[in-house]
């Protein structure tokens, strides 16, 4: 089985196994293969409590054995992560997860958050089923930093680059194009944690 650089969670029962302090640790251990033993003298905790947490991460299909060494009368199994990380869907808290639509408000924190836990869920599910029929998923991203010198430059960036978002939507839409798909774009601008004063607290000092 090919080891995927992110697996996307997308069952209640899963979540709550890679949530698990000592699994996610397992987790973390098996992006290269190992062992019961190696991973309880790493983590210095008994074989049967780390084999108890090795069965569980298979039946939810975040471990994978990769093979079986016999050593003496001892058949050591030896797994390995199926992904190098994981996210978790929003869908796992379907009936309480954030909606975009509720409360629609572009200068609104908690709308953005909503809009990137839409993103995390529909993103997901179509890694998920294109895994499945082994084709690749058509995405675009654009990650860039920028620093504003005041509120008002922030202002009038998000207004600018609003319209032009609005103008070239409006120049490609096509609402009645035969076979045509339709792609969902999504633009966010948001203070970097921990990169300084909040914009709230630079203007209170001003």
């Amino acid at each position: 089985m090919l080891v995927l650089d992110i697996a996307i969670i997308e069952e209640p029962a899963a979540a709550g196994a890679s949530l698990d302090p000592i699994r996610s640790r397992i987790l973390a251990a098996l992006a290269e293969p190992g062992s019961a033993a190696m991973l309880a003298a790493r983590f210095g905790l008994p074989r049967q409590k780390i084999n108890y947490h090795l069965k569980e991460l298979e039946r939810h299909g975040l471990v994978e054995l990769v093979e079986e060494r016999r050593k003496g009368n001892v058949t050591e199994r030896v797994f390995r992560a199926t992904a190098a990380s994981y996210v978790i869907s929003p869908s796992v808290l379907a009936a309480v997860g954030p909606d975009p639509s509720r409360s629609p408000d572009q200068l609104s924190a908690r709308w953005l958050l909503a809009l990137g836990a839409r993103l995390v869920q529909e993103v997901g599910a179509l890694l998920t089923g294109a895994a499945r029929a082994q084709r690749r998923v058509a995405t675009f991203g654009i990650d860039a930093e920028v620093r504003f010198s005041s509120a008002s430059d922030r202002a009038a960036f998000a207004e600018e680059l609003a319209q032009a978002v609005t103008a070239i939507v409006g120049r490609y839409h096509d609402e009645s194009a035969p076979g045509g798909r339709p792609y969902r774009v999504v633009v966010g601008l948001h203070q970097i944690p921990g990169s300084g004063r909040s914009e709230a607290a630079q203007e209170n000092s001003r």
